[in-house]
Parts: structure tokens; C-alpha cells; sequence
């Protein structure tokens, strides 16, 4: 199966079905000469490389490297191979994997945005992971150790007591980026780092969009925090999708560069739209595991950058269904007008509230 894992994705659900025709992988590459006759559709560039006299002599190489470094490959067909992984057709033959990550956890959430994370979208992600893990105990958080949101979540959940393991795009004989090596040894303390890529591998382009594919196939959903209109987060939710699992996505503002990306996903029906750890919970269907009501945090969440006094407004306006007058907040908030005007007047600049009829003031970012 080691020697196998070098073929390249799109032969991996052939490779699968040759490995189940012959009854194994040792037993395939034996009976390499006569592929054509197994099954006729295998291309020649298979058939090269499954007679490739190295094919061996690097399985063996890596085999030597994986016991020196303690690294546990997990065989597809195997009962520790990630069962929900093993769903999707182009699941890898083989992770390597450092660490002590429950690819099996009962519930398992990957969480990928953009590369260049505001702290609007770094304080979704920690919100979410503290507020998940509160609901959800021992949720695993999956995601791909690369800069902004991605090393947000593994660093949030570390913080949360959650387990946490980063899929990467290269070979677990190097990390990049090397920025991040110490929360990488961190996380193999609880959870770890994963890859497809035997030691050696650089992380090239190409290899980064095949990671996506394993951050999607290992969870039972994936949440976009925070992405432009392109990006390697927006393939991980079409990828979430192909696999039909669930995917949710924090909207922004409508003029943010990188809150686009989520904005569109819910637009066009991609992904379901969530404010909260509890939103994401409920939908989807795991509200049981808690009796857990939402707290003022979670319901304010929306708007991590807001000032505490900010988030109070935020908090009755979003209990009014027809919006407040600032009389009205007045005596909400028992706050005096001279107060709550310039309060007021930078939430409505920033596109939090606005004025609508009848001198009332509406929430716009829900």
C-alpha cells in the first residue's frame, strides 16, 4: 500500500478498485504485467508506474523514515483509516500521521478563510472554537496549519482544550510554514499533523489543493470564516459539497475584500449561514449533546472588534424586531443620549446599524 500512495489522485478510486480485484496491494503490483487484463481502462501512465522496478526501494526508504521519526501510516481499508475519509473516491491510500489524533472522533469540524485574516475574522474563529468547545467537548478541529484563519483555529482550539490536527502539503520531514513550528509541536500534545506526501515532499502549488480535499473529507463539516472572492477555502467548501457534507460560512460586510468569499457561498445557497458555535450546533443537529442556552457572548459574537458598551447596543437592537428609538435605548441601556450618540453615530458609519423609518435604529449585519 506504501509504494501504491505515490499515484496520483485522479487513479486513486482506480487504484481502489484494483486493490479489491486482485485481493491486495502487494498482490497487484506482483501481477503488474497483466493490469491490462484486470481491468482495461488503467492508463499508461499507471501501468508505468506500477512496473517501476524503484517502486519498492522507496516504499522501503519510507518505511525506515516513518519508524525512525515515529510517524504511524494509516492504511486505507484498515479500522483506524478515518471511516469518513474513506467515503470520498479520491481518499488517500495512506496518512502519515504525528501525534495522537482520533481521525474517528465523533464529531469532527474542519475550519478554513483566508491567509490574510482581520481581527474581525480572527475573533470569530476563536469565539467559535472556545464556544464549540463548551457545546461539543472533544470536537476535533481540522484545518491546514497555513497563516490567518487556518493557525487562528488550530491556536484557538489548543486554548479551548480541544484536539486539533493540521493537514499539510508536504512531507512530515519539514513544515512549512516554518513560522508556525511552535504551535505545531504544541498540537502534536493534543491531535497532530497528517499528510498524503511521503518525506521529501516539497509543498508545491498543486499539493495544496489536493490537501484541501483531505480537510473536507475528514470532517462532518467545514466552516468558512472570512475569504475573498477566490481562494483555497472556497475549493475546500465545493469540495465539502461534492462530498455532500455540510458547510456553513460567517457572513461580513458587504465592501470587506475578504468577506466576499463567505458572502457569496451564502448567497447562492453554497453554504448555510451561522453567527455562532450555537447557530452551527443546532443545524447541525448536534443540539441534543448540550442543554447549554446561548450566552451574551454568543449572541454578539457577530461583532468580536465592537467596545463592550457597543455590544450591549447590538444586544437590545437585535431583540427588537422592529428596531429601537434612541429614547427607547435610553432607557434600555440607562445610558444618557449624550452617550449613546457618538456610540451610535460610528456603528452606523461602519455599517453595524442604520436609521430606518420612525427614527428607529436596526442591526444590518445579521
Amino acid at each position: 500500500m506504501l509504494a501504491l500512495s505515490r499515484v496520483q489522485v485522479s487513479q486513486l478510486s482506480l487504484i481502489r478498485r484494483l486493490i479489491e480485484s486482485v485481493g491486495g496491494a502487494k498482490i497487484l503490483i506482483e501481477n503488474s504485467a497483466d493490469l491490462s487484463d484486470i481491468i482495461p481502462e488503467a492508463t499508461p501512465q499507471l501501468k508505468k508506474l506500477l512496473r517501476d522496478p524503484s517502486l519498492l526501494n522507496t516504499a522501503e526508504k519510507e518505511l525506515e523514515f516513518i519508524e525512525k521519526n515515529n510517524i504511524k501510516p494509516i492504511y486505507w481499508g484498515s479500522q483506524e483509516y478515518p471511516y469518513r475519509l474513506s467515503e470520498c473516491d479520491d481518499a488517500p491510500l495512506v496518512l502519515f500521521s504525528l501525534g495522537n489524533t482520533d481521525f474517528n472522533a465523533k464529531h469532527i469540524v474542519s475550519i478554513v478563510g483566508t491567509r490574510h485574516a482581520s481581527e474581525y475574522g480572527k475573533g470569530l474563529c476563536e469565539n467559535f472554537v472556545a464556544d464549540l468547545a463548551n457545546f461539543l467537548p472533544g470536537t476535533l478541529i481540522v484545518s491546514g496549519l497555513a497563516y490567518g484563519i487556518d493557525v487562528c483555529a488550530h491556536r484557538a482550539a489548543l486554548k479551548a482544550g480541544l484536539p486539533t490536527v493540521g493537514i499539510l502539503a508536504h512531507g512530515l520531514d519539514r513544515l512549512y510554514p516554518n513560522a508556525h513550528r511552535t504551535t505545531a509541536k504544541q498540537m502534536l500534545e493534543n491531535g497532530g499533523l497528517a499528510t498524503e506526501f511521503m518525506s521529501g515532499t516539497d509543498s508545491l502549488p498543486p499539493y495544496f489543493l489536493q490537501r484541501n480535499r483531505i480537510v473536507a473529507g475528514l470532517a462532518d463539516a467545514t466552516v468558512v470564516i472570512e475569504s475573498a472572492s477566490k481562494g483555497g477555502s472556497l475549493i475546500t467548501a465545493s469540495i465539502a459539497q461534492s462530498y455532500a457534507r455540510d458547510c456553513f460560512a460567517f457572513p461580513g460586510r458587504v465592501n470587506d475584500q475578504y468577506s466576499q468569499g463567505c458572502n457569496e457561498l451564502v448567497s447562492r445557497n453554497r453554504a448555510a449561514l451561522i453567527t455562532s458555535a450555537y447557530d452551527f450546533v443546532e443545524a447541525m443537529g448536534w443540539k441534543s449533546v448540550t442543554a447549554r442556552k446561548k450566552t451574551k457572548t454568543q449572541q454578539t459574537e457577530l461583532f468580536p472588534e465592537l467596545s463592550e458598551q457597543q455590544q450591549e447596543i447590538i444586544a437590545i437592537l437585535k431583540a427588537a424586531d422592529e428596531g429601537l428609538q434612541i429614547n427607547q435605548m435610553v432607557v434600555k441601556l440607562d445610558k444618557p443620549i449624550s452617550q449613546l450618540m457618538p456610540l451610535l453615530f460610528e456603528m452606523e458609519m461602519k455599517g453595524y446599524i442604520k436609521a430606518v423609518a420612525g427614527g428607529c435604529y436596526r442591526v444590518t449585519m445579521l
